[in-house]
Formats: C-alpha cells, structure tokens, sequence
C-alpha cells in the first residue's frame, strides 16, 4: 500500500472560503451524535451474522452504555436545566431541548430492543437450548427446586420495606433491581411495600430440568450447569409468602432507578484526596434519580407513587416491555457454548520480544509496535517485569489511569519496590466508575514504599505511559513505552489499542520533563516532540491542520486522516472545515461521537466520516497528516474534545521511525477502506452503513486484522 491513508490521491477541488464556521447547523449535537454511536452498538445485536451469543453481548452493551449516559450526560443535563442554565453548545441546542430529543429518540430505541430480545434472541436462543422461562413455563419439581433455593439462600437477605404514614418512603439505590408490591393488609386495608434484589445474587437464576430438579435440591443450585434460566425477580415474587405470612400480594412488579453518578471534588479544599475519593464514590448510590423505569403492566397509581416520591418529572419514567435491566443479559456470555461466539485467536507475539528475549538491547536496536489486541498485551506486562528484576534498572515510573481488579502491572511495580528500585506511579482516582479499584492499588502502592502522586489539580491524567531508567556502561539510558489505551491486560483484548516502545532520546526526555510536572511542581510547557496537553495539544493540532491547508495551496495533494473515540472540539472542526473549503481531503473515522456535519457545500464537502463497530472496541487514536510529502503521524492518548485538551494530562507522540510510520499508514488505510463493519456518517447527521461497490473489494477491517496480524509472527 502507498503511504497515503486513503485509497486515492486525487487532490480535491478547492470550495469557495468565506463561509461562516459557526453557525449552529454546522455542528452535531453531542448527546445525538452518542445516542447514534449506541444505536450502532444495538444494530450488531441485530445483525445476524453475528454469532448469538454475541449478539446477546452487543444488546447487553447497548443497555449498560445507555446506563451510564442516564448517571453521566443525562444527569448533567437535568441539572443544567434545574439550575436555569440555558447556555447552549455550538449546535444551538439547549439543555432543555436536548432532553426532550433525547426522549424523542429513546422511545424508537427501546421498541428495537423489545424486539430484538423478545421477537428475534429469545426464539433463537431457545433452538440452541437455552431458555429464559417464565414462572408459568416451570413444571413442579423445578418449583419446588426454586422454593428450596430461595428459602436458603435469598429470602435471608431480603427486606422488605413498607411505605405508610409510619414508614417514610425507602431510598432507592442506584440501577438496584426493585420490586414493587401491592399489598392487601387484613386490617389496614391496600399498602405499597417495596423490596430490593440484592447484587450479591446473579440475575439469571439456572433451572435444571424437571429429571434432574430434585438432585440439586441437595447439591444446591449453583452447582447446576443448567442452560436454562429464570430471573431472579420472578421467584422472589413468586415466593412472596414466605416474607408475608397471613397478607395477600395482590401484584408485584420489578423497577428501577437510575442516579446522577457524576460527583465533582473540591480538590483544594481536600486535605486528603485518597480519602475524599473514598468519600464520594461511597455517595454514588445517593446521587438524584434521573430515570425511573418500569414493567409497562405497572398500574398508574404504582407509577405515580414512585414518580412523586422520587421526586421525577413524568418524562423521566420509562416503560419497559420485557426485562428491566437487560445490561445483566450479558452473564449468558459465560456459557460454554464456543459455537454460539465469535472464535479464538492467538494473539501474535513480536519474535523480537518473545519470552527470553532482551527487551533492551532489542529496543534500543528497534523500535516496537504493538496493536493489541491483534498483538499480545504480554510483552508491556514483560517490560515492567523486566524493569522490576534487572539489577541495573534504577528507575521506573508509569501512569495508572485504570488498570482492573487483577494486574500484573501493579504487582510488578510493588516488586520493582521492594527490589530497591525507585519507583513512582501516578495513579488517577478519578477515572470514573473504576474509583475504587485504583484507591486500592493506590493504597497497596504506597504501602509497598511506592511513590505515589494523584496528578495536578483539577486535571484527570489521561496520558498512558511507563518510563524505565537502566545504568549502562556508566552511563543512564532512558526506555519508555507510550500508548494510546490503559495498561490494563483484560481491556487490551476487546479494545484495540497501540503501544510503542522507544529509546529515542528527544521522547524519552519529554515523558521525563512530563513525569516531573505530574509529580513535582515543574511549570515546563513546551517539549521537545510530545504534544501535551491541558495546554500545547490543542494548538500543535490546529497548527498542523494550517500547514497542510498552506502546503495543499502550494502543490496540491493535502489530506488529513484521523482516527479516533470522537470529535467534539469547536476549534478544531472549524480548522477542519476550513481545510475542507481549501481542498483538502480529510478522512476521519470517529468511532463514537462525532460534531462535525461532512458533506456541506462550500464547507465540507471535502470531507469523509466514517465509524467502525466491530468484534473489538475501536480505542486507538492516530492523527496522519501527509505534509507535502513528509508524513506526521501521531499516536496517542487523546481524543479531540474539550474535556481532553482542557481538563485533562494528554500526551500525543510523533512516529518518526519510517518503517513503523509506513505501516501505521497502511493499518489506518485499511481501516478507513472498511466497507462491512463501518458506517458513514451523511449531512443530515444520519449514518448509512457502507457495501463493497461494484468491483470493490470486500473490506472488514477487524477481520483483515486478524487475519494479517496474530498467529505466528
């Protein structure tokens, strides 16, 4: 493949300059443009060449993702409403009319679910033997089973919670599973009670068949390895009587909550921050609900007491045909059922750093690539270990932002420690929803002796980075690894990520120069070769998007290509407009959320935007800027959002080893040349899912990567 980024080198037309930038049609809204990138999370649930038990993945994905935008964007936008905010985005949009198109384009949304579960997974599901049964499905021996089962192991953790003059209405935890009940009361008459389903419990419950119901009554119904399943909520209402005795449940329904998740810190006002994260995240259960959904066979009476005591606007409660909660539909992916999912592969180990290898002399004659999850996350979890024995390193510090519940990387720090290496780690508490897994390994760090700082204030520290210092021949050598996503071995097998390894001197002194300002009080700027921001990213992107418009002026050929989680940035879609309106050809494929509108007259018609949802979560960020002939290319940690460049610690750096770059290029040209998992997004803000043309070759770019990049090297 050429070193160009797309298929053709064709220079554009240049469009007439002079058009206005911002005006508001010019940009999409944000929370439009997500609610769009999850549709497309939603129509792989529906696409039937994937196999069923991925589908099932993709709907339960949809569900959490749609989860987490309520307890993040909604919330955010309810309180902006509250407050009487009515500043507006660059689209135009108000908080207030963002909610109401966003309830516009939910209700469709959750027709597609119900249908896809109930009309098209469900039937399916049940010709491959596994069954999600009603209660009236079960025969009388699995009842009984269920009986048992939940006389020992559920009703103990049940408390019901009554709702009357005496009893004030029962806080409702964040995305629990309720149920709630109508109750006749032999002598106070008709009474709300409501009950929670404990977490502690899986969701889907196994039924084994009718044959072998009366076995796991003595063995216990987790031993079963039962296809089958029922919602827990179901026995637990079916079973109503053992909680009250002597009183008539004359209905029960399941419902629930959804909080505002996203709490801010005083940062200096906190003496500790460590501890004030562990204060807030313990608050996040008690956030104000933002969504209340609900079985649609709950009455409006039992609708209304849970919108007025929950203190939530009518437009804030859904109904819900079919499950509440279906994010739990994802626990029928530990089926062993490998002919319902995608298959295996073996991700493709660089010989250069197989297992025995010399990691420093092999990256100090070369440079690495790595693109996981094509490329084993091993050989980074092997460089921190290496880095952790080898006597002569004396040195290592890394960035956490989240790293899991289980991680080598840590374990391997904590070792470097107490090998007598100087180790510090800048770990980001505030990584949302993964707060209280990095306050333990914060926690576990400093006890191992470990440096530990938290960043700069106000600032999340974004950037991916591990920098080792080795005494060699009397003198200090620096190794570093950079990456655009986390050191997080369970991550880099579902996300698509790239890691580099270098030894060149100018980067390695720039993530020095870095380091020292996350941990110390340096006031350094400007670097070398890395674009860092909160405040030299944002300025290095524009400064290139008008050197390539100046070079194109000057000889044609300019294009731009980007890869990246998403484009919000008013600043720079206008530069990308404007390179647009000068010629230019600019190839983006944004996977998520995307502002800028292509294929506007005189604005942007110069411009392509595609998205690819696939098998694995697209996460790298690759910025390809051709400049007259002397590719940039850029890898990095940062989308192009303001959230990135302004309140985060971001680091994008150059690729300058030619042969690496060359291939970057061709990776991102068969990504951007994608014609069955992507999608391509129109002037309307509407996307239409791309198909090979007439004699064009058929293009799946997860697939070709797996084809062409694991296995043996």
């Amino acid at each position: 493949m050429s070193e160009t980024a797309v298929p053709s080198q064709d220079t554009a037309p240049a469009s007439s300059v002079g058009e206005p930038l911002d005006r508001s049609d010019l940009f999409i809204n944000r929370e439009l443009s997500w609610l769009q990138f999850n549709e497309r999370v939603l129509e792989e649930a529906l696409d039937q060449s994937n196999p069923l038990l991925e589908r099932v993945k993709f709907l339960a994905i949809f569900c959490s993702n749609l989860d987490e935008f309520f307890m993040i964007r909604v919330a955010g936008l309810v309180r902006q409403v509250t407050r009487g905010v009515v500043k507006a985005p660059p689209d135009g949009m108000t908080p207030a009319a963002q909610l109401a198109a966003l309830r516009d384009h939910l209700g469709p949304l959750q027709e597609k679910v119900s249908k896809c579960w109930h009309g098209d997974l469900l039937p399916k599901l049940r010709d491959e033997g596994i069954k999600i049964l009603s209660y009236k499905e079960l025969k009388p021996k699995q009842r009984k089973l269920l009986r048992v089962h939940f006389e020992r192991e559920i009703f103990p953790a049940l408390t019901p919670l009554a709702f009357d003059p005496g009893h004030p209405f029962p806080h409702i935890s964040n995305l629990s599973m309720n149920l709630a009940l109508v109750i006749d009361h032999p002598t106070q008459g008709e009474r709300f009670a409501r009950l929670k389903v404990p977490p502690i419990f899986p969701r889907l419950l196994p039924v084994p068949t009718e044959e072998k119901a009366a076995r796991y009554e003595r063995l216990g119904l987790a031993t079963s390895k039962a296809s089958n399943f029922v919602w827990i909520e179901e026995v637990i209402s079916q079973n109503l009587d053992v909680l009250f005795p002597g009183v008539e449940i004359k209905a029960s329904f399941p419902f629930r909550v959804t909080r505002d998740a996203d709490f801010e810190i005083e940062e200096d006002e906190a003496s500790d921050l460590l501890a004030a994260m562990e204060e807030h995240v313990g608050k996040r259960h008690f956030g104000y609900p933002v969504r209340l959904e609900v079985d649609d066979g709950v009455p409006e009476p039992i609708q209304q007491i849970l919108i007025e005591n929950l203190e939530l606007m009518p437009y804030q409660a859904f109904s819900i045909n079919g499950a509440v909660g279906l994010a739990d539909a994802m626990e029928l992916i530990k089926l062993d059922r490998p002919e319902l999912k995608d298959p295996p592969f073996t991700a493709r180990v660089p010989r250069a750093l197989a297992s025995g290898k010399d990691a420093w002399s092999t990256i100090a004659r070369d440079n690495v690539l790595l693109y996981h999850p094509y490329d084993s996350f091993t050989p980074v979890i092997d460089f921190v270990r290496a880095a952790a024995q080898d006597p002569d390193v004396i040195t290592i510090k890394q960035t956490l932002y989240r790293v899991g519940p289980d991680s080598p990387i840590v374990e391997a720090l904590m070792e470097a420690r107490e090998n007598g290496k100087q180790v510090a780690v800048l770990v980001e508490l505030k990584a949302r929803f993964d707060e209280s897994n990095n306050i333990v390994w914060a926690r576990a760090l400093e006890d191992a002796g470990v440096h530990v700082a938290y960043g700069l204030m106000g600032l999340k520290t974004h950037a991916k980075m591990c920098l080792v210092v080795r005494r060699e021949k009397n003198a200090l050598k620096r190794y570093v690894h950079l990456g655009t996503g986390n050191y997080n071995p369970v991550t880099a097998k579902i996300y698509t990520d790239f890691g580099y390894m270098t030894c060149d001197e100018d980067v390695a002194a720039d993530v020095s120069d870095l380091f020292n300002a996350l941990t110390g009080y340096s006031l350094k700027e400007s670097y070398r070769k890395l674009l860092v921001a909160p405040r030299g990213m944002r300025q290095g992107i524009l400064d290139r998007i008008e050197r390539e418009i100046v070079q194109h002026e000057k000889k044609g050929g300019g294009l731009i290509a980007m890869k990246l989680n998403s484009l919000v940035d008013e600043k720079c879609i206008e530069a990308l407009y404007r390179a647009s309106q000068a010629g230019v050809k600019v190839h983006l494929q944004i996977r998520g959320i995307c502002c800028l509108r292509p294929g506007v007259p005189n604005v942007s018609e110069n411009i392509t935007v595609t998205s690819v949802v696939g098998r694995f979560l697209e996460h790298t960020r690759i910025y390809h800027f051709r400049n007259g002939g002397k590719d940039e290319v850029f890898l990095g940690s940062a989308d192009l959002m303001p959230r990135n460049l302004d309140g985060r610690v971001e680091l994008l750096f150059p690729v300058d080893d030619k042969k690496i770059r060359r291939s970057l290029i061709d990776l991102l040209n068969v990504h951007l040349r994608d014609n069955r998992r992507s999608r391509e997004l129109q002037s309307d803000g509407s996307y239409v899912r791309r198909e090979p043309g007439k004699g064009e070759e058929p293009v799946d770019s997860q697939q070709w990567m797996l084809d062409n990049r694991t296995g043996s090297p």
